[in-house]
């Protein structure tokens, strides 16, 4: 039960700058390839965990180093670079095409790639974590755009300081 708790919560905190820059896409955007985005962020909230598991069991075996102090740094690395976008206050500038729907997918799913780097210390079901990753990104994606059409961009900012204390409390937890 903790492990499905961990990787929820880690799905969710992955999904917040999804959620906070689909918020900003939901007030500005009109194109009907936005109703796709969640698809797109949900497919590569699948797939990059999974390459940054490969990448990540070849770097333990290569470095010998404990998987949950790889997954530890990372998730911390991870808020403290979330917490660095918030305070520069960085403006969402996304061309409405599949290509830019793809761009956008794969910019805020590099952070699951990371995660995917140490995600052997949480489960050995990696499968289940990246459908759970997914599910959460692409849900918070859609909801982002959906709340995003009715209210202000207020809310994407504590949307990412939620997701920037869920990274550094999970990176905290696993380091110990």
């Amino acid at each position: 039960m903790r492990e499905i708790v961990s990787i929820l919560l880690i799905g969710i905190s992955l999904s917040m700058d999804t959620f906070s820059l689909s918020l900003t896409l939901g007030t500005v955007a009109n194109n009907k390839l936005i109703k796709l985005l969640p698809l797109f962020v949900g497919i590569f909230h699948f797939f990059m965990p999974l390459l940054g598991n490969i990448i990540g069991i070849a770097l333990i075996n290569l470095f010998n180093i404990a998987s949950n102090i790889i997954l530890g740094l990372v998730l911390i690395v991870l808020g403290i670079n979330l917490a660095f976008h918030y305070y520069q206050d960085e403006k969402v500038n996304i061309k409405l095409s599949i290509l830019g729907l793809m761009l956008f997918a794969l910019s805020v799913s590099i952070d699951s790639f990371s995660v995917g780097l140490g995600i052997t210390d949480l489960t050995n079901n990696y499968y289940l974590a990246c459908i759970i990753f997914a599910f959460c990104s692409a849900s918070f994606t859609y909801l982002g755009i959906i709340i995003g059409k009715y209210c202000s961009k207020l809310i994407g900012k504590y949307a990412i300081i939620i997701g920037i204390f869920l990274l550094l409390l999970l990176g905290i937890f696993h380091l110990f």
